[in-house]
């Protein structure tokens, strides 16, 4: 009850102070009345959405609700920021004029808000505004694939010219748009990769959100092989179960779905990719995640049988695996993929220029190719989306990355 209060003094607070902006520009009651119609409806609807909400009764109807909160909210913080900066100079006028000139002032003693600021915050605020509805009218679906070639000087010779396509976070259950889902994977294959190689979250919670979709994925072809591991969303832990039991049977729902698929999921276990006599292996861990996420992987347990000087791909879910386990394992693991982040779908990308999100505070590693001591880590952005039921600038991702044997040449 007490979070509540504390939104709506908020969320109150702001838009009165948001509304300076509207009623210096326009003193039309018809648009003041339709600024406080349109809080009000945005306000009371994910009021309507989320109180009393169990986790896992979250649906679409509750992520847009979150979704046009975030769209109208966000803009108005720009705008108070703005506001804000005009009063710490109105403000010390006014106690000045108290100060100075007392009952013989003529006039309020706080200055008048001027117009040309109030419009230049309307029309910054308008860029995130259209921003955010944008992400979540197209972005949420607008796929990018993103191409890498990576050199190894120790890379069989019969994996000269390997390519895999890495997916991660798909999210099911956010899903709205099976057609778009269905452009989604026909775009995968178009990319015919050797393997496809998926790095967790296939659901937000439940397998049952995944049952739509199978037939779906199941049109995914690779020609040595689909292969997965499971994320941190996928053990159910996320929502209430009515026994141990029934949340075991779940997670062997999904493991079932992705075999249907066609998954190999590697639980701490590897496979071997053989061509004419040579091999990579495909070494897959449980969710392992720094701070509060499960740490059900096993780096040892799933390299038990793989020769040191044998070429690893490792496919680990988060990203903070790498940092603190995987980098320094003596193993040496040539390249990793991970998801999770999401690139926090929000941010702004120049490819091979910029990238920014606040998720970088979160994660050393959270977006694109790295390389640390010889090793490499692809971090995906993810096919999906979660609670925000969009993206904005940072968009759901197929990566494709070729291995070439040698050194790179400029």
């Amino acid at each position: 009850m007490l979070r509540w209060g504390i939104f709506l003094v908020l969320f109150i607070v702001i838009d009165i102070y948001a509304f300076q902006a509207f009623k210096t520009i326009s003193k039309n009651v018809w648009i003041h009345a339709i600024y406080w119609l349109l809080t009000l409806l945005v306000a009371g609807n994910f009021i309507l959405r989320f109180w009393g909400l169990n986790r896992a009764d979250y649906g679409n109807a509750q992520a847009y609700a979150f979704g046009f909160l975030i769209a109208f909210l966000v803009p108005k913080m720009v705008m108070v920021l703005i506001m804000f900066s005009e009063d710490i100079f109105r403000v010390p006028q006014a106690i000045y004029r108290y100060f100075t000139q007392g009952t013989e002032a003529k006039g309020s003693y706080l200055p008048s808000r001027r117009a040309f600021i109030s419009k230049v915050a309307l029309g910054i605020a308008a860029i995130p505004f259209a921003s955010i509805l944008y992400g979540i009218y197209k972005g949420k679906y607008n796929f990018k694939v993103l191409k890498y070639t990576l050199h190894f000087e120790d890379l069989p010779e019969a994996f000269d010219g390997f390519k895999l396509t890495q997916i991660s976070d798909v999210h099911s259950g956010s899903f709205d748009n099976p057609e778009k889902v269905n452009y989604a994977i026909d775009l995968i294959n178009q990319q015919q990769s050797d393997v496809v190689l998926f790095t967790g979250d296939m659901v937000n919670n439940t397998a049952s959100e995944m049952k739509p979709y199978v037939s779906t994925f199941s049109k995914l072809k690779a020609k040595d092989g689909l292969y997965s591991v499971l994320g941190n969303h996928d053990y159910g832990d996320y929502v209430t179960w009515p026994s141990n039991e029934a949340k075991k049977q779940n997670l062997q729902d999904l493991k079932d779905m992705q075999k249907e698929i066609g998954f190999n999921l590697l639980l701490n276990e590897h496979k071997f990719i053989e061509k004419n006599g040579q091999r990579i292996a495909l070494i897959g861990v449980e969710n392992w995640g720094a701070g509060g996420f499960k740490k059900a992987g096993d780096l040892k347990k799933a390299s038990s049988g793989v020769e040191k000087n044998d070429f690893k791909i490792l496919l680990s879910h988060d990203p903070s695996h790498w940092e603190q386990q995987v980098i320094n394992d003596d193993y040496h693991y040539h390249l990793t993929l991970s998801g999770h982040t999401h690139g926090m779908q929000f941010g702004i990308e120049i490819p091979g220029w910029f990238k920014w999100s606040p998720v970088k505070w979160r994660y050393k590693y959270w977006a694109g190719i790295y390389q640390e001591l010889g090793q490499y880590i692809n971090v995906n952005r993810g096919f999906g989306y979660l609670a925000f039921p969009g993206r904005v600038g940072i968009w759901p991702e197929i990566t494709v990355i070729e291995l070439k044997k040698g050194v790179k040449t400029a």
